[in-house]
Parts: structure tokens; C-alpha cells; sequence
């Protein structure tokens, strides 16, 4: 079946309930929400899941990835991602959002399929796990293959504004087969140019930051071993800034 084309959905990467409560009042339409923000991502609690489903009233996709690093799974850590579909179902999640790839850096087809198949009714994404893949166009069969609803990925950058020339092509090789939606560096100023690809939508943080109310702040240690990790930094999406993206379609 091929897809309507429409304006962009606005979907919002989420590390916080403040940050699911700002996406919705922001105007996003979906939220992918996670844990580990320095790891580009990872599966969140089910506390987390739990409060953001009953505060909010748009959907929420959560993270599968037992952790960070690369895409490719141990068997141990597949029987993870799966415990951990089976709680994101039990918690009325709408979607998950994973990626798993082979040694040799093609989809892992067989695997993906299973939780796929796992998380039925929920929608699945395919995340920028893509872009780490050996060949970009065999990928998107194969995540097709494999049944997932939609792709997110920056085009095989490390920014979707970099990937807009393969962010073009995967759009008009899916042909409607499958949605794509483009991610990493979405804000107000390169929306528009995005949305031109043909992508279904757009996936971003609106990222800010905010000083820690800590008064007394122990100095020389990090607790993730980064220095370049500040302590005493909150991070969180602004409702301003998703907003302004939202207002433009």
C-alpha cells in the first residue's frame, strides 16, 4: 500500500517526563522516549513508561537497546530486548523502536522479524542503526523484510541536513513501502528543507539546557568517568523550540 503524503509528523526524542510533558505541549505528535542520553539512547524504565503514558495523551514509542555501543546482539541480550517488549506491552506503549544488525554489518533480518512479530499490535521503528549498515538500500529492504513500520536514520550522517541527498533517494526507493523519517540536528532552520526530501516525518530533541539547583558541587569526579560529561547540566527538550518546528507545516 503506498502513503498519502501529508505534512511531517513532528516526533520528539524524550529522556524525561518533563521532556514527554513539553513534547505534547509543543504540539509534537509522538515521542520516542529512552534512557541513557550519552549513549545515544537506551531502553527507558517502567516507571518512566508508566507516568508518560497516564500524563500525556499522544504516543509514545519506546527505546529497545540494552545498551549502548554497536548494533550487533549477544543471545543474552535479545532475551533482554524481548522481557523488555513484553513490559513496554503490558504498559500500553503504542510503539518500540530498535535496530539490530550482523557482524558484517547487514540488517539482521531473522532477528528483527522475531520482535517484530514480539511486539504485534505495536508499531515498530527501525532507528539509525541504518546508518551504520554496510549498504544503505539493501538495508531498507531488508528492514522492510523484516515487517517494521517506519525507518529512522540522518541519511548515513552525522546530521540529516549532511544526508539530505541519500535521505532523498531512500524516500523515493521505499515508495511509499515503508514511512521514513529523518533525525540528528532537526530544528526550526533546516525543517522545511528536510520535509522536502518526502519524509513522513521528523524526529528531534529540541534540545536545551539548564543549570543543576545543586548549591554545593563536589569538583575533579565524574560519575560516568567523561569529563567532558558536565555533572551539574540538565538536559531537556524545550517546548519553545518544538513549537517553532511544529508551526511551520
Amino acid at each position: 500500500m503506498t502513503l498519502s503524503k501529508f505534512s511531517p509528523i513532528i516526533e520528539v526524542c524524550a529522556f524525561s517526563l518533563e521532556s514527554c510533558l513539553t513534547a505534547q505541549q509543543g504540539g509534537a505528535k509522538r515521542v520516542e522516549l529512552c534512557a541513557g542520553i550519552y549513549e545515544g539512547g537506551t531502553t527507558p524504565s517502567a516507571g518512566l513508561i508508566s507516568l508518560a503514558k497516564q500524563q500525556t495523551s499522544i504516543e509514545i514509542h519506546a527505546m529497545i537497546r540494552p545498551r549502548g555501543g554497536d548494533f550487533c546482539y549477544s543471545d543474552d541480550e535479545i532475551e533482554v530486548m524481548k522481557a523488555d517488549i513484553q513490559m513496554v506491552k503490558s504498559l500500553t506503549c503504542d510503539g518500540i523502536v530498535l535496530g539490530i544488525l550482523q557482524k558484517d554489518g547487514r540488517v539482521n533480518i531473522a532477528q528483527t522479524k522475531e520482535l517484530v512479530d514480539l511486539a504485534k499490535p505495536l508499531q515498530v521503528t527501525f532507528h539509525r542503526a541504518i546508518d551504520m549498515a554496510r549498504d544503505y538500500f539493501e538495508a531498507l529492504e531488508d528492514i522492510i523484510e523484516a515487517g517494521c513500520h517506519r525507518i529512522l536514520t540522518s541519511g548515513q550522517k552525522n546530521t540529516a541536513m549532511e544526508g539530505v541527498k541519500d535521505l532523498t533517494e531512500l524516500v523515493k526507493r521505499a515508495d511509499g513501502r515503508i514511512q521514513i523519517m529523518a533525525g540528528s540536528g532537526v530544528n526550526v532552520q533546516n525543517a522545511q528543507t528536510l520535509a522536502s526530501t518526502g519524509v513522513n516525518a521528523l524526529h528531534l530533541t529540541g534540545k536545551s539546557s539548564r543549570d543543576s539547583e545543586m548549591v554545593y558541587r563536589k569538583e575533579g569526579i565524574a560519575m560516568g568517568g567523561l569529563s567532558e560529561v558536565p555533572e551539574y547540566d540538565i538536559v531537556y527538550s524545550d517546548a519553545d523550540k518544538i513549537r517553532a518546528v511544529v508551526d511551520l507545516f
